[in-house]
């Protein structure tokens, strides 16, 4: 008989228990201190990612599908701190529809409103701005006639854009 069957039915118990609880004890590690909390910083702001650079007048388009994009593409560049390039949210705040009529050098010969919104009508002003400053697109004397384009503004609530070209 081993030296535990000796002992009363109570003291094994407790030479168990006391022997369970130094083998547990053994593979346990004292947690490491904690390192001390940095202090809080401020959040860099949520941006988008960057546009693509804006297409030169020299980049040559080979269908109209092809310069919408160019086109689209050269907006953003052109506006980037009113245009995102993130997934539209949802809902948009305002949708307004442009049509672009272009001379041949790809100068803006006339911009007319296809759509708009019946809230948020700022916007359209803002879309004829944003394609304004994004002009001359490059020439469209190779492509066929009529030289122009439609393009969708997809409004978010802080009045930035993005082309539905692009999404």
């Amino acid at each position: 008989m081993s030296f535990i069957e000796k002992k009363t039915p109570g003291a094994r118990a407790c030479t168990t228990l006391a022997t369970a609880a130094v083998l547990a004890g053994c593979g346990v590690k004292a947690p490491a201190p904690s390192p001390t909390p940095a202090p809080p910083t401020q959040r860099p702001p949520v941006t988008s990612p960057a546009p693509s650079p804006a297409p030169t007048a020299a980049q040559r388009a080979r269908h109209w599908d092809e310069y919408r994009v160019l086109a689209a593409k050269r907006m953003v560049a052109a506006n980037p701190t009113s245009s995102y390039m993130g997934v539209p949210p949802e809902p948009l705040l305002a949708i307004p529809v442009l049509e672009i009529e272009l001379q041949a050098d790809g100068q803006i010969a006339r911009i007319s409103v296809q759509r708009q919104p019946s809230q948020a009508r700022d916007t359209v002003q803002l879309a004829i701005d944003a394609v304004k400053r994004s002009a001359p697109f490059g020439p469209v004397a190779h492509l066929p006639k009529p030289w122009k384009f439609s393009e969708v503004f997809l409004f978010d609530d802080n009045r930035r854009f993005k082309p539905r070209t692009l999404d």
